[in-house]
């Protein structure tokens, strides 16, 4: 295990073996541009979030594992609750999930690690559905900071399908707060169907990533200046935007 507490075995062979069935034949995730990873270097992965429960976050942890000739592993930077909850911060940890802190990020970024984040947060996942594939606030760009700082580009993943698979009609609010929870979602199935309704419907997935942006074109210090942090944060959450509504014109079926 590195300083982190990620355990790259116990990854291969448990954490990405159960994960896998659900990702290639459950949700059938196509993975399109994955040469704009590099081979090796630090690179920072920017990409919307969805679906009531991060299973996207997951989906591209092996869509990049399975896919990339390098095999490469992707470290996710989580949410605060991840790490407050029992069993399930000890699991993140070793599966290479870090907080999502500008320290950590731009650390793993500087030796060489494929870095995953999904500013949205629970602006994100827990969005209603009448609002799918809108992407909601970035946050203040503390991962271009961090890239900028590293010098690693930064490569945009446009993920579909995942907001399907919880259509989150409704939150039970009162219930959230009791339970510290940032929402309890009610969808056509939960809590309907008992636990029956957490089952995720089998939606078809495409995990597309972009081209790299560059920012190697400027000098570490410039990650102190707002406005070009809040430029590239821009050109980042445009890219991803566009790219999702492109893929929702190509697609066929929510199921196909």
């Amino acid at each position: 295990m590195d300083e982190f507490g990620f355990d790259r075995e116990l990854t291969e062979a448990v954490f990405l073996s159960l994960l896998r069935p659900l990702a290639d034949k459950y949700f059938r995730v196509e993975v399109r541009g994955i040469e704009n990873i590099p081979a090796e270097g630090g690179v920072l992965i920017v990409a919307n979030h969805s679906g009531t429960i991060p299973l996207d976050a997951l989906m591209t942890q092996v869509a990049i594992h399975d896919h990339h000739p390098q095999r490469r592993h992707l470290r996710m930077l989580a949410a605060d609750l991840v790490f407050v909850l029992p069993g399930v911060n000890e699991v993140a940890r070793k599966a290479g999930h870090t907080l999502a802190c500008n320290e950590d990020a731009q650390a793993l970024l500087e030796r060489g690690e494929v870095v995953g984040v999904w500013p949205e947060g629970f602006k994100g996942i827990g969005k209603p559905f009448a609002d799918r594939y809108k992407l909601q606030r970035f946050g203040r760009g503390g991962f271009v900071a961090s890239a900028l700082r590293a010098q690693v580009p930064i490569v945009p993943c446009s993920i579909v399908g995942a907001e399907e698979t919880y259509p989150m009609i409704g939150n039970a609010k009162t219930l959230a707060r009791l339970l510290g929870l940032p929402y309890v979602p009610i969808t056509p199935t939960f809590p309907w169907l008992g636990p029956l309704g957490a089952i995720p419907l089998p939606t078809k997935w495409t995990i597309q990533f972009g081209e790299p942006i560059a920012t190697d074109s400027h000098p570490p210090e410039a990650a102190d200046d707002p406005m070009l942090v809040f430029d590239l944060t821009d050109e980042v959450r445009e890219t991803i935007q566009h790219t999702l509504y492109k893929l929702l014109v190509q697609r066929r079926s929510v199921f196909f």
